[in-house]
């Protein structure tokens, strides 16, 4: 298995004719695009004339598998979660992206997107964050290359994630509070874009999920894509086959969930589960859960699914998870919702703890409150005896434990 660990990944290579990835116009069936006003045509079209031919030059290639390597921890592992199969009378496997440094998934694409930014001349780096697990990895690799860095950040969500705030400090960044709207990850967005209109010239934006205009979506899902090539080598070594029956991930954004499918979403053989936040529940009123809420709009560059009211306007999301109160859904996830070939379940707050403790007490591994949605499933869907379910347990629960404190009284 040496050959395999070392192996350079792919940087997402895919079929001509996908029907679920990118095509050349940024489109995942009607839903993606480039949506943005003039000032930042510029940016993002010096970005999508070079990212590919960036990616694909060897040198590039070698410093990005490189770093994932040395510097990240990959390649994370394939856990057989033997107490949680039990009780569930299924194979679960849980891909281990919370033993990244850092502690999620996250520094994947941040790394790729350091180098990339390295490669078009930029010196300062701007991102926003909800959780601050993309702020975090995002001042980590600013703090390895030397360069500037500003992190937006939701006033309400710097509060509720006041460790990784002062894990971003410490790294060297500054962060910078939005406080409009609901002061949460669609704010901190507003505010890194309207950095980005005002310097053009020496500044990258790191986006940290599968959202906003071309070629950000593609792009980041080809850096993420690394979790599903290794799901598929690992998967073969346990099991003796690439493919699992489902694969299962929490949605917000959505990079985590690109990242576990990228490599199986032609497959109809292989189930994509994907998991939103209901909040407090659907009807609620206080909720994320797009697919149920969403009708078709635009949000940050991109055309996708978006709670939005009968006028148009942004709904205000809800979730107790700083990073899955996204009022949309990245386009490669409004495609897969809309084309059957994902399938959507909402999970509320409550359930979304309950599943975080039981995890915790059955495996000792504390999830992020983001994942702890995916474990959720159990009560919603059943599985056979013999499926292989991989569930992507995309960050640790260290940022989350005084939420995890407030909520069971620990």
């Amino acid at each position: 298995m040496k050959d395999e660990i070392n192996a350079p990944s792919s940087l997402g290579k895919r079929s001509v004719n996908s029907a679920y990835h990118a095509n050349e116009k940024g489109y995942y069936g009607e839903f993606g695009g480039a949506f943005i006003p003039e000032m930042l045509y510029p940016n993002t079209e010096e970005l999508r004339l070079n990212y590919i031919r960036i990616m694909e030059e060897p040198s590039f290639k070698q410093e990005f598998d490189q770093l994932l390597k040395d510097y990240v921890g990959r390649p994370t592992p394939l856990y057989f979660a033997d107490r949680l199969s039990k009780k569930y009378g299924t194979k679960i496997y849980l891909k281990r992206e919370d033993l990244c440094h850092t502690g999620a998934h996250k520094v994947n694409n941040t790394i790729g997107q350091i180098l990339m930014a390295k490669k078009l001349g930029k010196n300062r780096i701007i991102a926003e964050t909800g959780a601050g697990q993309h702020g975090v990895a995002t001042a980590t690799v600013c703090a390895l290359m030397g360069i500037e860095c500003v992190v937006y950040m939701g006033e309400i969500d710097i509060a509720r994630q006041a460790p990784n705030v002062a894990r971003m400090k410490m790294l060297g960044a500054e962060v910078r509070p939005a406080l409009s709207g609901s002061r949460t990850l669609k704010d901190a967005t507003n505010e890194a874009i309207r950095d980005w209109i005002n310097n053009p010239v020496d500044t990258h934006y790191i986006i940290g999920s599968v959202v906003g205009p071309h070629p950000y979506p593609d792009m980041v899902a080809r850096f993420q894509s690394v979790i599903s090539e290794e799901i598929k080598w690992q998967l073969k070594e346990k099991e003796g086959h690439e493919n699992p029956d489902y694969v299962v991930a929490c949605v917000g954004g959505g990079s985590n969930a690109a990242g576990a499918y990228y490599h199986y979403l032609d497959d109809t053989n292989v189930g994509i589960i994907a998991v939103e936040a209901a909040g407090k529940g659907i009807d609620s009123g206080e909720s994320a859960a797009t697919s149920a809420l969403g009708k078709v709009g635009i949000i940050h560059g991109s055309k996708t699914l978006l709670m939005q009211t009968q006028d148009g306007q942004i709904t205000e999301p809800y979730s107790i998870s700083a990073g899955l109160d996204y009022p949309g859904v990245g386009p490669m996830h409004a495609h897969l919702f809309r084309s059957g070939r994902g399938e959507f379940i909402s999970i509320t707050d409550d359930e979304a703890m309950t599943a975080g403790l039981e995890v915790s007490q059955l495996e000792g591994i504390i999830p992020a409150i983001e994942t702890s949605h995916a474990f959720a499933i159990f009560d919603y869907k059943k599985f056979k005896k013999d499926d292989v379910v991989v569930i992507n347990l995309s960050g640790r629960g260290d940022k989350d434990l005084q939420t995890y404190i407030d909520y069971f009284r620990l």
